[in-house]
C-alpha cells in the first residue's frame, strides 16, 4: 500500500545519512561500493558546484583507499587526454589551466571551471607523490564530439611512426575536407543524399590502425603502448563520430544510442588497456544522471534510449554502482540556447511530485539516501526527476527538464544537496549574471 506523503516524507528522512562535512560522511556510500570496478557519479545539472565538488571528494577516497585509477568523464577523448598526460607529469603544460585549454569547444565551462582545476591539480600532485612502480591514475574522455580533433591525432601519431600509413589516412580522411569542420553539415549532407558518406574510410583506417597494433605497440615498452592506444581510441572516435552525426537527422533515439554505445565502447577499452599485466583496473565516471541511471528505469527507456548505466550494469553487473546527484533550487552555469554563453541562473524550486520536491520536504540540507531495504518500495512508484543540462529554460520546466523515473531501479544511490550553487567558469563571458531571474519569477507553468 502506498504511504501518504508525511509518511513517505518521514520515511526518506529515516533512511537518509545527512552529509555533515566530516571525513566520514562517504564511509556508507565506500561500503555499498564495496570491490566495484565501475562507479558512476552523476549530476542532475552541468553546471552545479556542489556536484563537481563531492564527485571530486569521493573519487579522492576511491583513488587512495580502493585502488581506482581511472577518471573518464563526459569529455571528449583528446581534449580530457591532454589534461591526462599532464596529471600523470608528461606533456608541456605549466598549470592545470593550460592543460585544460582544449576544451573550447562549448560548453566550455563543464570542465574548464575552478572546481576541475582543483581536481586535476590534486590528481597531478597524488601522482607525482607516488613511489616509481606505482600505478598512476589518469583522465580520460567518453565523448565522440571532437571528429575534427581526433583525425587531426590520429595524423599526428602516424606522422611520428609511420609516415607511409599517414598519408593513406590523410587521403581516407580527406573525405570530411568539403565540409571544412562543420560536422552538423556533413550529417545534413550525408544523411539526405547529397554527399557520399565517409563510413568506409573511417572503417578501412581503423581496421589498418588495429593490424599494425603489434608494430607499433611494441616498439617502446609502456610509452608506445599508451601511444597507440590514444591514436586507436581516436579512429574509434572518428568511425561512431561519423555515424552519429549523420544519425542526427534520423532522431533523438538512434543519435543517443550511438553516442552512450560509444561511451560504453570507450570505457570498456579503457579498462581492457589498463588491465595488462595482470592489473585488475578500476573507473570512476562523471556524467550527467540521465547518462549514468539506469535508462531502463526511466521513461526514455520506455521510448527505446539506452544509456552507459544501462550498459555498465548489463556488462559489469553488481561490480557497477551507479550514483545520481540532485537538489531543489540555487543557481546553475547555464545556457539560455545552443552555443551562447553562460549565465548564472537561478533555478526554481523542484516541481510537486518531483523526488527533487520530496527531498527538500525533508528539511535535510544534505544527505546520502542508499536505495536499498526498507526504502525502495514506497519510492518504486514513478516520479518526476530534474535533469538540467547546458541549456536551462525555466520557462518551460517541466516539457524541457523534467522525465518519470523509479528512482530505486535507476541507481544505486543518491546524493541530495537542497540548495546548490553554480560553477566558476575559469572566463567569464559578458552577462554572466543577467541569466538569473529575480526572486519574484513565478513559480507555476
Amino acid at each position: 500500500m502506498a504511504l501518504r506523503q508525511a509518511e513517505l516524507t518521514d520515511a526518506v528522512r529515516e533512511a537518509a545519512r545527512p552529509l555533515t562535512g566530516a571525513s566520514t560522511d562517504y564511509d556508507p556510500l565506500l561500503e555499498l561500493i564495496g570491490d566495484a570496478r565501475v562507479v558512476l557519479l552523476g549530476e542532475a545539472t552541468h553546471g552545479t558546484h556542489e556536484f563537481y565538488r563531492e564527485r571530486a571528494a569521493i573519487t579522492r577516497r576511491l583513488i587512495e583507499e580502493r585502488d581506482f585509477t581511472a577518471v573518464a568523464v563526459e569529455a571528449d577523448w583528446p581534449d580530457a587526454y591532454r589534461v591526462n598526460r599532464w596529471v600523470r607529469g608528461a606533456g608541456d603544460d605549466a598549470s592545470a589551466d593550460e592543460a585544460l585549454g582544449g576544451f573550447r569547444r562549448f560548453p566550455t565551462w563543464m570542465w574548464r571551471n575552478a572546481d576541475v582545476v582543483d581536481f586535476v591539480t590534486w590528481l597531478r600532485d597524488r601522482n607525482a607523490a607516488l613511489p616509481v612502480d606505482q600505478p598512476r591514475a589518469g583522465f580520460y574522455g567518453l565523448d565522440l564530439y571532437s571528429l575534427y580533433g581526433s583525425v587531426g591525432a590520429v595524423l599526428d601519431y602516424l606522422e611520428r611512426v609511420d609516415p607511409e600509413a599517414a598519408r593513406r589516412a590523410r587521403d581516407r580522411y580527406g573525405c570530411f575536407e568539403h565540409f571544412k569542420e562543420n560536422t552538423q553539415a556533413y550529417g545534413y549532407a550525408t544523411s539526405f543524399g547529397v554527399a557520399e558518406p565517409c563510413e568506409d574510410e573511417v572503417i578501412a583506417q581503423l581496421v589498418e590502425l588495429q593490424r599494425r597494433a603489434g608494430e607499433y605497440a611494441g616498439r617502446d615498452g609502456q610509452r608506445a603502448e599508451d601511444e597507440f592506444f590514444h591514436a586507436e581510441q581516436n579512429a574509434r572516435l572518428v568511425l561512431n563520430a561519423e555515424r552519429y552525426y549523420r544519425a542526427m537527422f534520423h532522431g533523438r533515439v538512434s543519435s543517443w544510442n550511438l553516442r552512450d554505445q560509444h561511451m560504453g565502447e570507450t570505457l570498456d577499452a579503457l579498462l581492457a588497456h589498463l588491465d595488462r599485466g595482470g592489473r585488475r583496473a578500476k573507473a570512476v565516471v562523471w556524467a550527467h544522471n540521465s547518462h549514468l541511471g539506469d535508462a531502463r528505469a526511466t521513461e526514455m527507456g520506455e521510448g527505446g534510449e539506452l544509456n552507459l548505466g544501462q550498459l555498465a550494469r548489463e556488462r559489469y553487473g553488481r561490480e557497477a554502482v551507479l550514483v545520481g546527484f540532485s537538489t531543489d533550487h540555487g543557481t546553475v552555469a547555464a545556457a539560455s540556447d545552443w552555443d551562447e554563453p553562460p549565465q548564472k541562473k537561478r533555478v526554481r524550486p523542484a516541481l510537486a511530485g518531483s523526488y527533487e520536491a520530496l527531498f527538500h520536504e525533508t528539511g535535510l540540507p544534505r544527505f546520502l539516501l542508499p536505495l536499498h531495504g526498507d526504502i525502495v518500495g514506497p519510492l518504486r512508484r514513478p516520479r518526476l526527476e530534474r535533469a538540467i543540462g547546458v541549456v536551462y529554460r525555466p520557462e518551460t520546466e517541466r516539457h524541457s527538464h523534467y522525465f518519470h523515473a523509479r528512482l530505486p531501479d535507476q541507481f544505486d544511490a543518491i546524493l541530495h544537496f537542497d540548495e546548490t550553487r553554480a560553477v566558476e567558469p575559469l572566463e567569464y563571458t559578458a552577462g554572466w549574471e543577467v541569466g538569473e531571474p529575480p526572486e519574484t519569477f513565478p513559480t507555476a507553468l
